[in-house]
């Protein structure tokens, strides 16, 4: 098992060689073989024969180095959790820089809970997404200025993304069972792309696995917007205005808005979260006009 940069990330002890049925398996992981889904793409141009064994871990790769603040394993986030005497723990998974809807969700969670794991994906992301690095320094920004001191904690985790949406959710369940969390915060379209799934299959899914199958359970949350007329953020459960009334934020909109640079209302994410994204915006716009630059001395 080797990284692309050469190093020898594990030793995988070859027990079993198999072949898989491609378009089953999107079927039932993705609920489409379309190919212009990510998570399909995937698995679409992995190889003929899969193997399987007993896999012995050299290295972690180069998490640990990348983000050494927030990069945590299982075990040391449960200590964490032990130390600060959490029972209670919702996980909130995002690949996405924080907006209002998310905040709010984090905001409620705590309410209920001891406390919230903001727990980021760092792995690889379809094009478009934000990088990781820009993530941390948004969400981190964000805690400073709006959350109250330890009542939350920032960690990543080494994952990429497969955009498969409720089966998806239940991965991420499992995965904050490992993490020590007795919650998994589970709201509008997660871990969706597109169009592919219902805004809240997501969380239906949980309800056809048995309760005690599952540690982590989902804590679900319906819509949540900035409604003008509460001049607050709300849901669909407390909000008794019109829908023309409210403003429902998602991370799609936030980062077309900025990718091309329209003015973003504050009710959509706070100021210093959109100063640090409207600043990576701009580095990738200059890096695009000095390429332009470049293209056209060369063809001169």
């Amino acid at each position: 098992m080797v990284a692309q940069d050469g190093e020898i990330m594990g030793i995988l002890t070859v027990e079993e060689t198999y072949t898989i049925d491609k378009e089953h398996e999107c079927q039932q992981v993705f609920t489409t073989t379309d190919p212009e889904h990510p998570g399909v793409q995937q698995v679409l141009e992995q190889g003929e024969v899969n193997i399987a064994g007993s896999v012995e871990v050299l290295s972690e790769g180069e998490f640990p180095t990348l983000y050494p603040e927030i990069y945590k394993t299982p075990a040391k986030t449960r200590a964490i959790l032990d130390a600060k005497g959490w029972k209670t723990v919702a996980a909130f998974q995002t690949r996405n820089p924080m907006h209002r809807s998310h905040e709010y969700l984090a905001k409620i969670a705590i309410e209920i809970c001891d406390g919230v794991l903001i727990h980021s994906l760092l792995g690889a992301l379809k094009p478009g997404d934000i990088p990781a690095d820009v993530r941390q320094e948004a969400i981190k920004t964000l805690i400073d200025n709006y959350f109250r001191q330890d009542t939350v904690i920032q960690a990543g985790y080494p994952l990429d993304m497969r955009y498969a949406g409720p089966r998806e959710a239940l991965l991420h369940a499992v995965f904050r069972q490992n993490y020590g969390c007795s919650h998994l915060i589970v709201g509008r379209d997660h871990a969706g792309v597109g169009d592919y799934y219902g805004a809240f299959d997501a969380q239906t899914i949980f309800e056809q696995v048995g309760k005690d199958d599952l540690i982590t359970q989902p804590l679900k949350i319906g819509w949540t917007f900035w409604c003008n007329a509460c001049n607050a953020m709300a849901s669909d459960k407390t909000c008794p205005h019109e829908a023309s009334e409210h403003v429902k934020v998602s991370g799609t909109k936030l980062r077309k808005a900025l990718s091309e640079d329209e003015e973003v209302p504050d009710n959509f994410s706070r100021p210093e979260v959109l100063q640090i994204l409207r600043d990576y915006y701009a580095g990738i716009a200059r890096e695009e006009r000095a390429e332009v630059k470049l293209v056209g001395a060369s063809a001169v």
